[in-house]
């Protein structure tokens, strides 16, 4: 017996088909691998204002006021009184000796006071709430969120990050303009300016330690423009700022209006990304 050519034809076949099997194995478990994590899904938040309250203040308390009376929408003081005055009219017909004796005569009765007052009430006790500011207790974002990038990466993986979360970069010059830069890891960042601040919306931060003002400075300097000691701001988009409170709310399931202070910290991920994540909580309770 003896190889034939439809023998050398079918084994170089079944060869290939069992490699082209192989190298897809590898490539698929290569793709599992290193493929980019799943984003974390953004469970849906209620933005309230939570900055109000003292930080001496009592936990289980607001600025209402509680009542025993029931709730009324247009409540007033229940001891206002009004005067009101009914008028009774009295003909009394005197007929003298001619055509022109007639007369009416008013007679005036006063009724005296009554209480027109709405009583109503209010809910809480009227000590303020624990927290900074007014309304109902708690620290606002900006007071309570703490986010730190590596001191030690290069000022290219630097702006690197902060385009990969779309933050924008604004500073507040001494004469009275608002500059902002974008695209930071270009060779020439985006520059607009704009005379007040007054439709800013976004969420903002500044710095409060570390070597990372000089890295914005130096960005300032890449587009061309001389900060000095002006207050830098980093102004974040509402997609980020949806993702550190889904990120802080999930670490512990706690209320926002519980919470202290919420440290984030940026880490790489595989491919060039970065992402947030929380490292510690600190309380009020």
């Amino acid at each position: 017996m003896k190889l034939t050519r439809y023998d050398r034809v079918s084994s170089g076949m079944i060869a290939a088909f069992l490699f082209l099997i192989l190298s897809t194995g590898v490539a698929a478990s290569y793709w599992y691998a290193t493929r980019p994590p799943r984003e974390p899904e953004l469970i849906p938040m209620e933005l309230l204002d939570l900055s109000g309250g003292d930080p001496d203040g009592a936990t289980e308390d607001a600025f209402e006021v509680e009542s025993p009376e029931e709730l009324v929408d247009d409540a007033s003081l229940a001891e206002e009184v009004s005067e009101e005055v009914e008028l009774q009219e009295t003909l009394d017909n005197v007929v003298e000796l001619s055509d022109q004796a007639a007369m009416q005569l008013q007679q005036v009765n006063a009724t005296g006071e009554q209480n027109v007052g709405n009583p109503g009430s209010a809910v809480g006790s009227g000590r303020r709430p624990l927290g900074s500011g007014p309304g109902s207790g708690g620290l606002p974002r900006e007071q309570r969120w703490y986010i730190r990038y590596a001191d030690q990466s290069e000022l290219d993986e630097y702006a690197r990050q902060l385009d990969h979360f779309g933050i924008e970069l604004g500073a507040l010059l001494p004469v009275g303009e608002l500059v902002y830069i974008s695209k930071l890891s270009t060779a020439t960042p985006a520059v607009r300016r704009v005379n007040t601040g007054s439709n800013e919306k976004r969420l903002y931060m500044t710095w409060r330690g570390g070597e990372r003002r000089q890295a914005d400075a130096k960005l300032f300097t890449k587009a061309g423009i001389d900060v000095g000691r002006s207050e830098i701001f980093h102004f974040y988009p509402p997609k980020v700022e949806q993702l550190l409170a889904t990120l802080e709310y999930n670490y512990a399931k706690r209320s926002a209006k519980d919470i202290r202070r919420t440290y984030f910290v940026v880490e790489s991920k595989p491919g060039g990304a970065y992402e947030l994540v929380v490292t510690r909580q600190t309380y009020f309770r």
